[in-house]
């Protein structure tokens, strides 16, 4: 005879993912808000309504919830879908706004998230480790439209990795930040902005 499975109910399991989901929406607002340091457990189980016993349950510690927060805005941030639009678009205008609209469409989204993780760098234990985790796939992604810009006609004027350092020192979350936080453009004059930039610098 085989052994009995354990009954796992389904309305358990989505009350479970609720709860999941409800404690890092809560804790990515905390977090934005005061930023890592300043924000306990018991806060982020208050806001959720939650106990705190709930929390480390569901997601784990305050680390192990900023890291489900930084790999969900990852994956929310749509630049998987941004880059399969970009990479067949063949020419470079058309490539360059594609890219602009992109990139302001995923900071623009997260932009808690980003807040979250910008506020915790100086203070989490591994600021380093957390800076790469949140945008390795970002730069490996402006090095692919790099090198794709460098296939078409007319080709950018400086070398391809010159290129890729150029793109996500303008559409990189720091020149978002920059433009849209700390001096408060719209986000509508920041990607004009940046497209024409890149436009006149890139292309002769």
């Amino acid at each position: 005879m085989s052994p009995k499975r354990p009954y796992v109910s389904p309305l358990r399991a989505e009350a479970a993912a609720r709860t999941r989901e409800l404690i890092l929406s809560q804790a990515t607002a905390l977090f934005a808000e005061r930023g890592y340091g300043r924000v306990a457990v018991a806060d982020i189980a208050s806001a959720a309504g939650v106990a705190p016993k709930t929390v480390f349950a569901s997601v784990g510690s305050k680390s192990d919830i900023l890291y489900l927060i930084v790999d969900q805005g990852v994956t929310a941030s749509g630049y998987r879908e941004a880059m399969e639009e970009i990479l067949a678009l063949r020419t470079p205008e058309a490539v360059l706004a594609a890219l602009a609209r992109g990139t302001r469409a995923g900071n623009e989204s997260q932009y808690p998230v980003h807040e979250a993780i910008r506020k915790a760098l100086p203070v989490h234990e591994d600021g380093e480790a957390l800076w790469d985790r949140a945008t390795a796939a970002y730069r490996d992604a402006l090095r692919a439209v790099a090198g794709h810009l460098h296939t078409l006609k007319p080709a950018p004027s400086c070398q391809e990795h010159e290129t890729a350092d150029l793109l996500w020192y303008w559409f990189g979350p720091v020149g978002w930040h920059a433009l849209v936080v700390e001096t408060g453009w719209t986000w509508d004059r920041a990607e004009e902005f940046l497209h024409r930039t890149a436009v006149r610098t890139l292309l002769p």
